[in-house]
């Protein structure tokens, strides 16, 4: 936050000042700790669930980051008197489960009686000096490659709305609690240049992170950006999140956007994500075979979506 003056000291690697996914201290030459947190309140009706993509979506930072996390705590605000001890049970049982997933400890955690739901992790993670990836760094000639297909923001507006089938709720179910670990597994035997998650900022907002400062323009292939069918069928009626209008709001001006480009296409790429992919900058050269890799490790719908150009201006073209 500006104005604000954060301590700090020479073994910080990554601090408040950026815009990362996680901060990273330096413990040795060859060990850092990332450390990250990240709560929110339910986005499925099911308590398990919802614990298992709210720990999905607090791990995320670190895999984003290039470390192997180690250690959580848990952060819970929680109606006791309202909702009874079971839901609280069954949330936190689905945390675990993904953390089990993660082969990461649970030490402990926190919690208060709120009159709202919350849930989310404190996780801190491994990584070595020289090979922390943040979300600054792209290069000329770089592409950009998505991990996980766009669109749950518009899924769980459908579904708050009782309009998602339940088929579709369970694909984003699990979509949201997949883990992004293979991922971060497989671009660490590229030279990835840079790479962030995409959550609440969207594609667009956390694509401009990577942007900004950069002295570089992304082209967007947006035929290849994999998405969600039924997020497409749903923005087409306005089912689409209060967010993703603050989002575009805050980017639209880096954005250049060619006469007659879908409405519900744009609506998408702006749409808030929970435990959403990565995005990895890595070279041209390298690219397709990162793309075969990831698909053959169950990534089905990675895909190359953009190219990082040489430009007199930050920006973000959409084709």
């Amino acid at each position: 936050m500006r104005g604000l003056d954060f301590p700090t000291d020479d073994q910080v690697l990554v601090g408040a000042e950026s815009a990362d996914d996680a901060g990273v201290y330096r413990i040795s030459d060859e060990l850092a700790l990332i450390q990250t947190v990240d709560f929110f309140t339910p986005i499925v009706d099911d308590p398990y669930d919802f614990g298992r993509i709210a720990a999905a979506n607090a791990l995320s930072d670190v895999y984003a980051m290039g470390g192997v996390p180690k250690t959580a705590l848990n952060i819970v605000a929680y109606p006791i008197a309202k909702l009874g001890p079971e839901v609280l049970r069954a949330m936190l049982a689905g945390g675990i489960a993904t953390l089990r997933q993660a082969e990461t400890v649970l030490l402990g955690g926190h919690s208060v009686d709120d009159d709202e739901l919350k849930y989310g992790l404190s996780v801190t993670g491994f990584v070595h000096p020289a090979k922390i990836r943040t979300n600054q760094g792209l290069r000329v000639g770089d592409c950009l490659l998505l991990t996980k297909p766009l669109g749950t923001g518009i899924i769980n507006t459908a579904v708050k709305g009782g309009l998602a089938s339940v088929a579709t709720v369970q694909r984003v179910t699990e979509l949201m609690a997949a883990l992004n670990r293979r991922a971060a597994e497989v671009m660490a035997g590229f030279s990835v240049s840079a790479c962030t998650d995409v959550t609440g900022f969207g594609l667009i907002g956390h694509l401009a992170e990577m942007v900004s400062g950069s002295g570089l323009t992304v082209i967007l292939d947006t035929a290849r950006v994999p998405v969600i069918p039924e997020a497409l069928e749903f923005a087409a009626i306005g089912l689409v999140p209060v967010g993703a209008h603050r989002n575009r709001s805050f980017r639209e001006k880096m954005v250049v956007v060619p006469p007659g480009f879908s409405a519900i296409l744009r609506d998408l790429l702006y749409d808030p994500q929970t435990s959403g992919g990565l995005l990895i900058g890595c070279p041209e050269g390298e690219a397709a075979v990162l793309e075969e890799r990831l698909r053959a490790e169950g990534m089905e719908e990675a895909a190359i979506i953009g190219y990082v150009r040489d430009s007199n201006r930050e920006q973000i073209v959409l084709t």
